[in-house]
């Protein structure tokens, strides 16, 4: 009884407090109207939006772990002789990076599981964001009014891998010193420019003595920085614009059907969060990664054996392995093709075109209306194959990054190897196009057929007459919801004889983008509730609906 009296008090104490609390805060700043707002919104409950929230919390475990490291790591590159705790590399000239990453490994309390963590989070970073950007353009969640997320969006792609490759380089190890090497390369190879870019970053000639601490700046202030405003922008933008949601019963252009933030949303995003953590501890403490003691230090005369880089900018590497060794002199100027091409050139126009994007599709179709329901990939034929071709392009590139690795392991050569990766790289995204799209046309198909003759029964009768069938039901009312509700736009008409060529280029892209298509057999009214479910919103805001 005493033990109850007294918890109640504490319970009251701290009910009062808080209350106290938040109406002195609400008295200077707008809580309550901030969080009534938040408190309604609704959240996404698709497995596939948590791959947004899994790079978010992979950047939360590496903020974490990033900052415990910087409190012992020196990238210094004076030499030094290593007098450390680890024998066989005792003796030896080292940096001061590779020589405190070796005393975080192996003198730190806890050194070595934080570094493992913070790589292998690094790792799932970048995935998660690769994988959530994937989602989006295959669901055409791009599209207005969300071009401005999608721009941040590959931004902050863009500052991962170079976050991710600031850091690999830190250490001072053979392998990173490898790569750092490998960018030297990719810096002198732009014309003109190349050779001043280089004296400036690396603060002089190959190797200088600046490149390690600035690196580090970048790597523990200027990106992180920038990534923290932009997930900021981003994350306001997601709860301003509020999330697509796949078409089902119930769900239309106009609402957002979804989870509360309290305690729905709130209770399984803490438990995502705690599962990233416990999971990537876990594959830390049972996976080694990158064990920069067995390389050695960075030396220039030396290079790692099967040196391979992150998977992330691995196929960079590739591109630059199978490119033929172009190389053109003029005025006084060489210019190495077989490095800028695939280095330079190459993740430019890429980037370039995950920009620009959403905008070349909504020249194409001339839509301009808002949309919040996702595509479903096979209604999508040619962006799906699109997106399809470009993953196995990214595949071939990272296989051939690591075509001495495979040519060993598999005892052929690298010579042949090389050129089924030269073929590979363009013969493999044009059959994934093409196999891809028809796969989405045949789904289509498929779905016209259930719509027709409805769902196979697996009964099969005998007539009187000796003939035999096989029953059908009449397709469930939320599946025929989802095959009906698409939103495909139709082809530009053909434009007409006194068109300029622009006019002609987008008609035709118009025609390639949307004249395959199937039909969806509906009738009158089907029509009018799918076109009631695929109107734009009124006022250009959906209206949120949460609870459900």
């Amino acid at each position: 009884m005493l033990f109850r009296k007294r918890r109640e008090r504490l319970t009251a104490s701290a009910q009062a407090a808080a209350v106290t609390g938040f109406e002195a805060l609400d008295g200077r700043l707008p809580a309550s109207e901030a969080g009534q707002g938040l408190l309604r919104k609704a959240f996404p409950d698709h497995w596939s939006f948590l791959l947004g929230e899994l790079a978010l919390y992979s950047f939360v475990v590496l903020i974490l772990t990033g900052t415990y490291l910087t409190f012992f790591f020196d990238p210094g590159m004076t030499p030094s002789i290593y007098q450390g705790s680890y024998e066989p590399l005792r003796g030896q000239a080292m940096t001061q990076a590779y020589a405190s990453t070796l005393d975080i490994s192996f003198e730190v309390r806890g050194g070595l599981l934080i570094r493992q963590i913070h790589h292998w989070a690094a790792l799932v970073f970048v995935a998660a964001i690769g994988l959530h950007m994937l989602r989006i353009f295959f669901t055409g969640a791009f599209r207005k009014p969300r071009e401005v997320n999608w721009t941040i969006g590959v931004t902050l792609f863009l500052l991962a891998l170079l976050e991710g490759f600031a850091g690999y380089s830190l250490p001072d190890d053979l392998l990173s010193g490898t790569g750092m090497r490998t960018a030297h390369t990719i810096v002198m190879s732009i014309p003109v420019l190349g050779t001043y870019l280089s004296f400036f970053i690396w603060g002089g000639p190959y190797p200088g003595e600046d490149i390690l601490p600035r690196l580090y700046v970048v790597h523990i202030l200027l990106v992180p920085g920038l990534l923290v405003a932009l997930i900021a922008v981003h994350l306001i933008l997601v709860v301003y614009l509020k999330h697509t949601q796949w078409n089902a019963r119930g769900r239309t252009n106009r609402n957002v059907v979804g989870h509360p933030m309290f305690p729905q949303f709130t209770a399984k995003s803490a438990g995502l969060f705690f599962m990233v953590f416990g999971l990537l501890t876990g594959l830390s403490a049972v996976a080694q990664i990158n064990p920069v003691w067995l390389y050695g230090p960075y030396r220039t005369d030396q290079v790692a054996t099967g040196a391979q880089p992150d998977w992330y900018v691995g196929f960079l590497e590739g591109a630059m392995r199978i490119m033929p060794p172009w190389q053109t002199t003029a005025a006084g100027h060489t210019v190495m093709w077989n490095v800028f091409l695939p280095a330079v050139v190459l993740p430019g126009v890429l980037f370039v075109v995950l920009f620009a994007y959403p905008f070349f599709e909504r020249w194409v179709t001339g839509d301009r209306r808002e949309h919040h329901l996702c595509d479903r990939p096979r209604n999508r034929p040619t962006r799906t194959a699109l997106g399809v071709a470009a993953i196995v392009f990214y595949a071939v590139l990272l296989l051939a990054g690591g075509n001495d690795v495979i040519a060993y392991s598999f005892l052929v050569s690298v010579n042949a190897l090389t050129w089924i990766f030269r073929i590979a790289v363009f013969v493999g995204p044009v059959v994934a196009f093409v196999v891809t799209k028809r796969l989405c046309l045949a789904l289509q198909d498929h779905e016209r057929r259930l719509l027709l003759e409805g769902v196979e029964t697996g009964e099969v009768s005998q007539s009187l007459y000796g003939g035999i069938s096989e029953s059908h039901r009449p397709v469930e009312a939320g599946r025929r919801y989802r095959i009906l509700v698409r939103d495909v736009p139709r082809p530009l008409p053909p434009p007409p004889q006194a068109a300029t060529r622009l006019q002609r280029l987008r008609s035709g892209l118009s025609s390639w983008y949307y004249g395959d298509r199937v039909e969806m057999p509906m009738t009158p009214e089907e029509r009018r509730k799918v076109e009631e479910a695929l109107a734009e919103p009124s006022g250009g805001e959906a209206r949120s609906e949460a609870g459900q």
